[in-house]
Parts: structure tokens; C-alpha cells; sequence
């Protein structure tokens, strides 16, 4: 049977009932007082407009959702579609565009776009935990994609966005982040932050990572200018890996998604994130990646800012 075929893909009951059991796995609790001792659910009533998983809450006397407090607060898209195109997002190694999106689950672009990127917030994991825990090797690189807005296009990178990926090898994670420039004073708060002291940075023979790289247990550096992408004397000191990543990042920007303003990259950067760190190597398949972004979608509601100021929550079709 087909993935797709499931029910919470076309019953908006199921899908409801669905999201219950992942974002309420020990039974519903109310987003406005937090109680959940006296919770009843409100059946629908065909006569009037039928609103899914309505819930009350005996103790604020309040309804309620599985909706509210996630990306999906506000929305008037079905909840099946919006399962739907987490799972297209999850499973799709190289990303889909708004485009496809928007002609797979026929709905406007305009709603499409803005669902992609409420999708993008919640696969965001917002770790802080440094990576390199217990002495792993860290590799560090930097890629330049589209252009700085404003600045003029000349030799170099210097017209190009620039982002900076850290790789951690043993539970194989990456985290990805949009910076301004690659100056000292940028990369070195950065890697102290997001790199445990004890680890083994690893990366290519770049000036603005010798300094920072004092600050760890080990500093190896592969040196690419001298056409060397393995070290003669230590295998193990390569950055093949993070450039693994970047492979599939880029592929997916220039030939999925084509073009990315600014504004937007940092979320584009969180989606390849999200996928390469949940992939099949890591024993994590199509269903329980899109499961795990699931997961995330509580407390990263996603507003657009319309031209006249205000914002706008809601998706139409």
C-alpha cells in the first residue's frame, strides 16, 4: 500500500485525530489555561459550520484545537493538506518548490509559498547544544549562493550570500547559518558557540579559521589549494563531508527553488538542516522525518507582513 494512501492524507477527522496523537501523545490540554483534567470534545454539527477536533475545556470554559499555538493557528487550509505537503517537503531530498506545491495540492501559489515556509519554521530545531561533545570531530566550511542585495557584482565572493555549515561526524547533524561576511570577527563567536572546547575542528586551510581554531582540543586543516581533499598523513582530516552537504544544498537551491532573497535563506538553510540530519543513514525514513517536523510545528506561529503594515495569518485555498 502506498504511503499516500493513508487516511490522514484525505480525512480531515483522521488527520485531526492524527496530529492529536503526535502533539498530544498523554491526551489534549488546553492552550489557554493549561488544564487538562476536564477536557471534553465538541461533536460537529453538520448544520452549521463543522470545525474538526473542537475541544472545551471545563476549567477555563474556553475552546479549542490542536491548531492553536502552531503554524497552523488561523489557517483555513484542511489539515490534510497541510499533512500532505509536510510529507512532500520531508520526503523530498532536493526540497519542492511553491510551485509544484501549489499545483500538487491545488491551492493558490500565494498559499502555497507561505505554507512551505511556516513548514520550513517548524523543521528549525533551535539546538544549542555545541557540537564536537566528548572530542568528535567538527568539520567547518563556507558556501556562496545568489547575491548580496546592494552590492555590486565583481570578481571574488565578496557580492555573494555567504553561509556557514558545521557538520558534526558522530551523530552526523549539521547546522547551518547566513552570515554577513567572513571575517574574524563573525566566524569566531560563531564556531566558540556552536563548538564544544574539547573537540577536533577540522577544515580547509581558510586564514579566518586558524585563530578560532586554537580555541579547540585539535585544529586539523585540509588544504584544497594544493589540490589535497584527503590528507597524505591522517585520512581522517577532510572536510568531504560538509562538502557532501553542500552538494545537495545547492542542488536543491539553483535547481528546485532557483532563486532565495536574503530574508528568506536562513530557513531555506534550517529545511537541508533538518533533512540531512533525519536521513535514511540514520535509520530515520520518509514517514518518521516527516513525523519529527510534526513535532516541531508548536510555538513557531508564522505571520506575513502585508504592504499596508499589518499581518496576515490566515491560508486560503
Amino acid at each position: 500500500m502506498s504511503v499516500l494512501s493513508k487516511q490522514y492524507f484525505h480525512d480531515e477527522a483522521a488527520a485531526f485525530e492524527f496530529v492529536e496523537s503526535i502533539l498530544w501523545p498523554t491526551g489534549p490540554v488546553c492552550p489557554h489555561c493549561g488544564g487538562f483534567e476536564r477536557i471534553n470534545a465538541i461533536k460537529p454539527n453538520p448544520e452549521k459550520r463543522v470545525r474538526f477536533g473542537l475541544k472545551h475545556c471545563g476549567q477555563c470554559r474556553q475552546q479549542f484545537t490542536v491548531r492553536m499555538g502552531t503554524i497552523f493557528e488561523e489557517s483555513k487550509l484542511p489539515m490534510t493538506k497541510w499533512l500532505q505537503a509536510i510529507f512532500l517537503m520531508c520526503s523530498s531530498k532536493k526540497g519542492v518548490s511553491a510551485h509544484q506545491l501549489h499545483r500538487t495540492l491545488e491551492t493558490t501559489y500565494k498559499t502555497a509559498w507561505f505554507l512551505a515556509h511556516r513548514i520550513r519554521e517548524a523543521m528549525r530545531s533551535g539546538e544549542l547544544a555545541p557540537f564536537g561533545q566528548g572530542g568528535g570531530g567538527v568539520e567547518v566550511d563556507e558556501t556562496f549562493i545568489g547575491f548580496e542585495p546592494g552590492k555590486p557584482v565583481r570578481r571574488g565572493y565578496q557580492h555573494k550570500l555567504k553561509v556557514l555549515t558545521l557538520v558534526d561526524r558522530d551523530p552526523g547533524q549539521a547546522r547551518s547559518m547566513v552570515v554577513d561576511d567572513l571575517s574574524l570577527a563573525t566566524i569566531g563567536p560563531i564556531l566558540a558557540a556552536n563548538i564544544a572546547k574539547e573537540a577536533r575542528l577540522l577544515t580547509d586551510e581558510a586564514h579566518h579559521y586558524i585563530t578560532p581554531g586554537r580555541g579547540f582540543a585539535g585544529h586539523d586543516v585540509v588544504r584544497h589549494g594544493a589540490d589535497e581533499y584527503v590528507s597524505r598523513e591522517d585520512p581522517t582530516v577532510h572536510t568531504n563531508t560538509v562538502e557532501g552537504f553542500y552538494s545537495i544544498f545547492k542542488r536543491g537551491m539553483r535547481g528546485v527553488y532557483q532563486h532565495c532573497s536574503k530574508k528568506h535563506l536562513h530557513r531555506y538553510a534550517a529545511e537541508f538542516d533538518f533533512r540531512y540530519s533525519n536521513r535514511v543513514a540514520l535509520g530515520v525514513d520518509d514517514q518518521e522525518r516527516a513525523t519529527r517536523a510534526l513535532v516541531g510545528v508548536v510555538g513557531k506561529r508564522l505571520t506575513c507582513r502585508r504592504p499596508d503594515g499589518g499581518t496576515e495569518a490566515a491560508l486560503g485555498t
